[in-house]
C-alpha cells in the first residue's frame, strides 16, 4: 500500500473514533490533512470573530514548507495513535 492509500485509509479511520479527540488533537489532524492533501496554506487569514476559522488557518499555516509526503506520514502516525486511544 503506497503512502496515498495509507493516508486515505487513515482519513477513513478518523470517522470511526468512538470518542471525540481534544480540540488540540482535532486542529493537528486538520492541519496535517490539509498540508498532506493541498500543500501550503493559501489565501488570507480569516478576520473578525470567526475564531474557529482563525485557529484552523493558523494550525495549517504552522506547517508551511512541510512536504505533502511528510504531512501524510505524520497524519498516518498521529491517527494510528488516536485510534488506539479513542477506539
Amino acid at each position: 500500500m503506497d503512502i496515498q492509500q495509507q493516508f486515505e485509509a487513515a482519513v477513513a479511520r478518523s470517522k470511526e473514533l468512538t470518542q471525540r479527540p481534544t480540540n488540540e488533537e482535532l486542529l493537528k489532524l486538520y492541519a496535517l490533512f490539509k498540508q498532506g492533501s493541498e500543500g501550503d496554506v493559501t489565501g488570507e487569514r480569516p478576520g473578525g470573530f470567526d475564531f474557529k476559522a482563525i485557529a484552523k488557518f493558523d494550525a495549517w499555516a504552522e506547517l508551511k514548507g512541510k512536504s505533502k509526503q511528510d504531512a501524510m506520514t505524520e497524519y498516518i502516525a498521529f491517527m494510528n495513535n488516536l485510534y488506539q486511544q479513542y477506539k
